[in-house]
């Protein structure tokens, strides 16, 4: 283990606990995950999602694990930080995201209503913009000791936004969103002016 190894690993522990947490505090003030609802009662797709779900935690974490496991040793250096510094700026979008959401929930007067503010007035997902954001840094702290078959683990960042913005995530809320509120001016021009994903101040004009 080496300073590589120890930051790819305190990194993605930090990401795992927050991320665990926030979640298990969310279902057990829902009383359970609705993205579940519908398969819990057939075992063959809940034992599929499940399944899926460790691929994806696989894929994800693809290019640390070949960096932490490589023989291959290098000095942290310039590529390093910048890394850390673009996985800092991820992690941190998509803890504050997160955080704006679950108070503007938790606010009985905004029942029934979409969050328009904070980073959400940026971006309609912007904490899943931050989680793109964060396994980039992680590919790029990866980047220098790859090598042969190990820059295959580079799919992990790209596998991570076909996901969010093709398979889950981002088609599935938007989905719900267009359901509850599609017809209302507000959220109308909320989303005619708010960027899908990417943080970017909210256009002037339709």
């Amino acid at each position: 283990m080496d300073a590589r190894s120890w930051l790819l690993l305190g990194i993605i522990s930090i990401w795992t606990i927050r991320l665990g947490v926030f979640l298990l505090r969310r279902v057990l003030a829902a009383g359970e995950d609705r993205r579940f609802r519908d398969i819990k009662p057939s075992f063959a797709r809940f034992l599929l999602t499940w399944t899926i779900q460790g691929l994806w935690v696989s894929l994800t974490i693809a290019a640390a694990l070949a960096a932490i496991t490589t023989m291959s040793r290098r000095d942290l250096g310039l590529i390093g930080l910048l890394g850390f510094l673009v996985w800092l700026i991820g992690f941190g979008i998509e803890v504050l995201a997160d955080q704006q959401k679950s108070k503007f929930r938790a606010d009985q007067q905004n029942a029934g209503k979409f969050i328009n503010t904070g980073l959400w007035s940026w971006s309609r997902h912007p904490n899943y913009f931050g989680e793109i954001v964060l396994w980039i840094g992680v590919a790029i702290i990866a980047i220098p000791v790859l090598s042969g078959w190990q820059w295959l683990t580079l799919i992990s960042p790209l596998f991570v936004v076909i996901l969010l913005t093709r398979v889950s995530g981002v088609p599935m809320l938007e989905q719900q969103a267009d359901e509850k509120w599609a017809g209302q001016a507000d959220y109308e021009d909320y989303k005619a002016r708010t960027s899908l994903l990417i943080l970017r101040p909210p256009s002037a004009e339709k």
